[in-house]
């Protein structure tokens, strides 16, 4: 089946190439996710509309995550973790912990745009990447600190 693509799809095209699929690929995963129209259900002029306002809504959307990528650029983000001998965490840090955090202080980052290429298993300050989408990026710092023993849980006083 022929469809055209109304997004890019890794491994398959970029947004409005004409690409040639197998029928179950089309019906059930690209044309319910809005990924991709039949080229066979509507004349040119049609897809060529859709394809424009496609590129206006992705346009608009890599607005908005540029504007988010500028408001997380050099956040700092604390996460305490209880450390043992040579600054070496009992447990890790995940993107899981990192988005949570950051949630914390305002921002909804999902925890597959941050790229840690492993858990952070020391103590210190790490520089990590979130990948919001195709180019647009951001560095946020994540600061890891030892709990400090005998002192009072955050909160309490």
């Amino acid at each position: 089946m022929k469809v055209i693509l109304c997004e890019d799809v890794e491994n398959l095209g970029a947004m409005g190439s004409t690409v040639k699929v197998a029928d179950g690929y089309a019906r059930n995963y690209l044309i319910p996710r809005k990924l991709a129209v039949s080229a066979d259900s509507a004349t040119a002029k049609q897809i060529e509309h859709e394809l424009a306002i496609i590129r206006r809504r992705e346009e608009k959307r890599r607005e908005e995550l540029r504007q988010v990528a500028a408001k997380i650029e050099g956040l700092t983000v604390d996460i305490k973790m209880r450390a043992g001998e040579e600054d070496k965490l009992f447990g890790s840090v995940t993107s899981a912990m990192i988005a949570e955090k950051l949630a914390e202080m305002g921002h909804q980052i999902d925890r597959k745009m941050i790229h840690l290429e492993e858990p952070i298993k020391t103590l210190g300050i790490f520089t990590v990447p979130v990948r919001l989408m195709g180019g647009i990026e951001a560095q946020v710092k994540v600061w890891v600190s030892n709990i400090v023993e005998g002192a009072a849980p955050e909160g309490t006083e």
